[in-house]
């Protein structure tokens, strides 16, 4: 168990942020700043271990912010664990023209966790610490329907690959690869319902295996064991990816078809 760590996590008022969060309160002298859009208003009075704070992590002034009070909550100790959790997607035909749009997903998915490293890797200034992204299966396999979502996650995986190489040795990263996961993931990508794509974890599975793997420094967390299988099987049999992929495509085109029935 994570214990007497001061720790920032990203996203912890839904989804697996709030799986993880559920563990590391229990860790005997933890003390957790929880930034999300709505912390404040879902985890007031959830422990007297976690500070709440509402804030946009897609921008340079959120992630400064963040610091800012870290170093207030923890009476200027090092941030011991920073888990950079928080991302959102959109489910979608890209068949459209709309740069802010565009700009929003990669601040949020990309670019806040880079900046984030860079800020952590300062604030520790040699000291031990530990970097955690939740990056997704899809950062390693795009999917039709997560264009933007796919692109920006497969920019935090290059990011990441490359800093595993020249990163300082005092500082441990880890990622973590879930699959579709059952939450408010798939309520944001698209108010409008649509098929899932498979397969799908539940978040408690997600969250444990991911604290569990932060207890052991491990460099990467693949929840999904079927993923992990279907990697080396896909690598060793491109067609099968390329059946997956159309079956997906398929769940988007009925999609593209319902919308269409809705607009009328």
């Amino acid at each position: 168990m994570i214990t007497n760590h001061n720790i920032v996590l990203t996203g912890a008022s839904s989804g697996i942020g709030f799986e993880v969060l559920k563990h590391l309160v229990k860790g005997e002298g933890n003390l957790i700043l929880a930034p999300a859009l709505d912390a404040e208003e879902k985890l007031a009075h959830f422990a007297d271990n976690v500070i709440p704070m509402n804030v946009d992590i897609g921008s340079q002034a959120g992630v400064d912010a963040i610091f800012e009070k870290a170093n207030e909550v923890f009476g200027g100790a090092k941030i011991d664990l920073y888990y950079q959790n928080a991302g959102f997607p959109y489910y979608e035909a890209f068949e459209y023209v709309d740069w802010d749009r565009i700009a929003r997903m990669f601040d949020v998915n990309t670019i806040a966790p880079i900046y984030t490293y860079a800020k952590y890797r300062e604030h520790l200034a040699g000291r031990p610490g530990k970097l955690a992204y939740t990056i997704s299966a899809i950062g390693q396999m795009a999917m039709p329907g997560y264009a933007l979502y796919s692109a920006s996650k497969f920019g935090l995986e290059g990011f990441q690959q490359a800093i595993r190489i020249e990163k300082d040795s005092n500082l441990q990263l880890t990622c973590l690869y879930p699959v579709a996961t059952d939450t408010n993931f798939f309520r944001v990508a698209n108010p409008v319902e649509f098929e899932k794509p498979f397969p799908v974890q539940k978040p408690t599975t997600v969250a444990r295996k991911m604290v569990k793997g932060l207890e052991k420094g491990k460099k990467a967390v693949s929840p999904c064991v079927l993923f992990a299988v279907s990697k080396v099987l896909m690598g060793l049999c491109p067609p099968v990816r390329t059946f997956y992929w159309k079956l997906e495509n398929d769940k988007l085109q009925r999609f593209k078809k319902k919308l269409e029935r809705i607009t009328k």
